[in-house]
């Protein structure tokens, strides 16, 4: 026990001294845009004074810039994606085939000129002076007139035209219901540049990582619309929407909108003349809008019922995940589903209210893992969606349903949808790139689903409270940063003293499964055996002939600690007994009790993610 005491201490001390990468830096953006926007072609004229600070520890020789319009044109890669990915996005794509022998045909191969997305550039200079560009696909190359020298800031001026596509993949124009100007992924965005390289992800409707910067955006559009959007809005008696008393000032018809955001890395926004404005404040002073179509009178019930619990949803989130840190967050009715921005999201507005509450607090979560951790979405999607998709379903449990502190797995959910992956012969390892998977199932189970699994059982391994704990921590140290999963898992490591390093190697690098059982019970003997190649720690709750109940922990070697007790109701009175730690080598495990098992049972808490439950109990 001394041995273990001391390597805990070791492993704590190191985990403290590197909690935060050494030389850790990110690069840092400043966005001033003016648009122009006409409504009736769907094209805007842009321009934009963008400063880049390079805090990297070397000059730059060249930029990129994100074209994500671009991919809605026949023969973009996108394009190709739709038509050769076996389940392509039904929302993207026509079945030409029959129900039996379906054939996908992408959306985006039939758009007309008047109908596809893009951006031109006509003019980029740098300090001053012009720069060579090209643009291939989504990404725009720049070589630059001179380098960016480390810890320099260069200012870019740019302008360009864009027309927004038809298609709706998050952006686009005239959504199904009826949103005219769906704008996300919608200027010419800096790439990211990190201690990794450049990031440059072709655009094939998945997801995105950017620098921190902050936003100054003037929209000019027509003075009949109102618009929802990412930041603060400057000027709201000067447009419609937002100020009963406003007095619209418009020039050539069009009014001007103002916003302002700091800290971000995404900015996006939607408009139509039929959207509507309301908004709370949360108890700790976030300003909560929402900017909708009010449909019907159901409509509008839903939607302001959702405005409230939004509300509850910061708070709760501040409590449990660190405080958010902006004073405005958006919930604007627009795009094809539901996507995180910068303060701000899009989601489709006509659904039952169960439905709404869930994707709000689901994009609403994002705020925490993506936006506040600038996670690399192309790279841990498991670590962005996953993470977000708990956040989402503890808060639903807590304020919707109004369901207490739970005895057993608030996500089982999540590990029902894993086992099937699992199971179903298409997983693929988490640790894959995003945009590469063979199939949208296997990515979204991976990445929602498993990812919440990875969470959820990181809390079996190290004890809830311990988990509670690393949440905070890891906001704490990281905010308005760029970590990693290892990051995660190191905070993991310092708050409780436990080695992760076999756990998230084999569960995010590998599709290895778990698989124990209880192979025998005979008197007072115990014998439980690994069926897998997935070691993991164990709880065994025993009860005996004189109704007694006895928890027995059994650590697993690779750990070089032990989980502390839990506060479960289920654990309430229950004498818990520390056994000689489990090697992963080794298949097969035998325990003595003091007394006759007459009920034996492998984690009665259901956070082991086992495949196989059939085998997990035995009874006399």
């Amino acid at each position: 026990m001394k041995t273990k005491l001391l390597l805990s201490f070791l492993l704590l001390f190191h985990s403290i001294l590197f909690a935060q990468r050494a030389g850790y830096w990110q690069q840092a953006v400043d966005y001033k845009m003016d648009i122009d926007v006409d409504e009736t072609s769907y094209q805007y004229q842009g321009k934009m004074a963008l400063k880049y600070t390079n805090n990297s520890n070397q000059a730059l020789k060249k930029v990129y810039f994100h074209l994500y319009f671009n991919a809605f044109q026949p023969g973009s890669m996108m394009d190709y994606r739709l038509a050769n990915i076996a389940d392509p996005d039904s929302r993207m794509t026509t079945n030409i085939g029959t129900a039996a022998n379906p054939k996908f045909q992408s959306r985006i191969a039939t758009l007309t000129p008047e109908q596809i997305g893009y951006q031109h550039i006509h003019s980029l200079t740098m300090n001053g002076q012009p720069t060579s560009f090209q643009v291939d696909g989504t990404i725009l190359e720049v070589t630059l007139p001179t380098e960016i020298q480390s810890g320099e800031t260069a200012t870019f001026d740019m302008s360009w035209e864009a027309q927004i596509p038809e298609q709706i993949r998050r952006s686009g124009r005239n959504s199904k219901e009826g949103v005219a100007l769906s704008m996300t992924q919608w200027y010419p965005k800096m790439a990211h540049f990190d201690e990794f390289g450049w990031h440059l992800d072709e655009y094939v409707a998945r997801e995105f990582i950017a620098p921190f910067g902050n936003f100054d955006v003037t929209l000019n559009l027509h003075k009949d619309y109102v618009v929802g959007s990412s930041g603060v809005l400057q000027n709201p008696s000067e447009v419609k929407g937002y100020d009963k008393k406003a007095k619209i000032i418009s020039a050539n018809g069009k009014a001007t909108w103002h916003f302002k955001a700091e800290n971000i890395h995404d900015f996006a926004w939607a408009a139509d003349p039929k959207f509507v404005v309301d908004s709370t404040k949360s108890k700790g002073g976030v300003t909560v809008y929402t900017v909708y179509l009010p449909a019907n009178k159901q409509v509008k019930e839903n939607w302001k019922i959702a405005q409230e619990l939004a509300a509850e949803f910061f708070d709760f989130c501040t409590e449990r995940f660190g405080p958010y840190p902006w004073p405005t967050y958006t919930i604007v009715q627009g795009g094809d589903g539901g996507m995180e921005y910068g303060t701000a999201t899009l989601i489709t507005g006509n659904r039952e209210i169960k439905s709404l509450v869930g994707v709000i607090f689901h994009e609403a979560a994002h705020s925490w893992y993506q936006h506040l951790f600038g996670i690399n979405e192309t790279v841990d999607e498991w670590f962005d969606e996953g993470f977000t998709s708990y956040v989402e379903e503890l808060a639903f449990q807590s304020l919707f349903e109004k369901r207490g502190q739970l005895d057993t797995n608030p996500v089982i959910n999540a590990y029902r949808s894993y086992y099937k992956l699992a199971l179903s012969g298409k997983e693929e390892p988490m640790s894959l790139l995003a945009d590469y998977y063979n199939t949208n199932y296997a990515y979204s189970q991976a990445a929602y689903n498993k990812g919440q699994v990875l969470a959820q059982q990181l809390g079996y391994i190290i004890g809830q409270q311990n988990l509670d704990k690393t949440f905070l921590k890891f906001y704490e140290l990281w905010k308005f940063k760029h970590p990693t999963a290892n990051d995660f898992k190191r905070v993991a490591e310092e708050v409780s003293g436990i080695n992760l390093k076999w756990y998230f190697n084999l569960f995010i690098n590998t599709t290895r499964t778990i698989d124990y059982a209880i192979e025998k019970v005979d008197d007072n003997e115990i014998t439980l055996v690994n069926k897998s190649n997935l070691a993991m720690p164990i709880d065994l709750l025993v009860e005996y002939e004189d109704g007694s109940t006895e928890l027995f922990y059994i650590p697993l070697r690779e750990m070089r600690g032990e989980k502390p007790v839990e506060s479960f109701a289920i654990y309430d009175g229950v004498q818990r007994t520390v056994l000689e730690d489990w090697f992963w080598t080794k298949p097969s495990y035998t325990l003595q009790t003091n007394k006759r098992p007459v009920k034996v049972q492998l984690d009665p808490s259901l956070r082991l993610a086992d495949i196989e439950s059939e085998d997990n109990s035995w009874v006399k």
